[in-house]
């Protein structure tokens, strides 16, 4: 493996090994919370701040994973000499790039509903514009066609955006029921999500080949599942 390999995993695996650990716990600690909430159970009178708190730091962490995967793919797909656009387009990648560390670096720290939304949106809005740059591959951009539904891309946008969504309404989360019952539903969709993406993961770095291997693997016909026939190799 080469250098720019090392770097296509640095996203599955921050992935397994922080995201998903994080995960399990904040169910757990939801589930804790509301059995705290409705049934009186005798769980920790801080299982709630916990939830609270480690459910920022799941959805900061996912939104800083898939920032760095699209960095990545941008960033390697050619070499930074041949940068499709000149380095006009370079420049502003990386600003937008800088612009949603920093909107999602605010959210955790403003306290006004209209800041956070706007940080909130923001943030995402730099996800989803990296995220349509060509260098970045996508089963499909169109909603009516059912691999659409299978993209590892756009079930990794729409979770962004749940959790952003959570971040910038905790606030009002424990302020009133109906927003409790909106994270709720939202949350229930995000572990869906999760799940879909831990299956769409690895099935998509099944069919990406390592970087010396691209020539050969790119000049298959992947409709026709077919590779052509390589010439015999000299005899020694």
């Amino acid at each position: 493996m080469q250098s720019v390999d090392w770097l296509w995993l640095l996203h599955p695996a921050l992935a397994v090994v922080l995201v998903y650990p994080l995960l399990g716990m904040v169910l757990r600690l939801a589930q804790q919370t509301r059995d705290r909430r409705l049934t009186q159970a005798k769980h920790p009178p801080t299982v709630g701040r916990d939830h609270a708190d480690l459910g920022k730091w799941l959805a900061g962490s996912v939104v800083a994973i898939v920032l760095l995967a699209e960095a990545v793919v941008i960033a390697t797909k050619h070499p930074i000499s041949s940068f499709e656009g000149g380095s006009s387009r370079l420049a502003l990648m990386v600003m937008v790039l800088i612009g949603s560390g920093v909107a999602l670096a605010a959210l955790w720290r403003v306290k006004q509903p209209p800041y956070r939304a706007s940080f909130a949106l923001l943030c995402w809005a730099g996800v989803i514009g990296l995220g349509l740059q060509p260098e970045v591959f996508r089963l499909s951009d169109n909603p009516l066609d059912p691999v659409f539904w299978q993209s590892h891309f756009w079930g990794g946008v729409g979770l962004t955006g749940l959790m952003l969504f959570s971040v910038a309404c905790r606030p009002e989360i424990h302020k009133h029921l109906r927003w409790r019952r909106l994270h709720v539903s939202a949350n229930a969709l995000a572990a869906v999500i999760f799940l879909a993406q831990g299956i769409s993961g690895p099935r998509d770095l099944l069919e990406i080949p390592l970087s010396w291997q691209k020539p050969a693997v790119y000049a298959c016909d992947f409709q026709a599942q077919r590779c052509p026939t390589l010439a015999p190799s000299p005899a020694p």
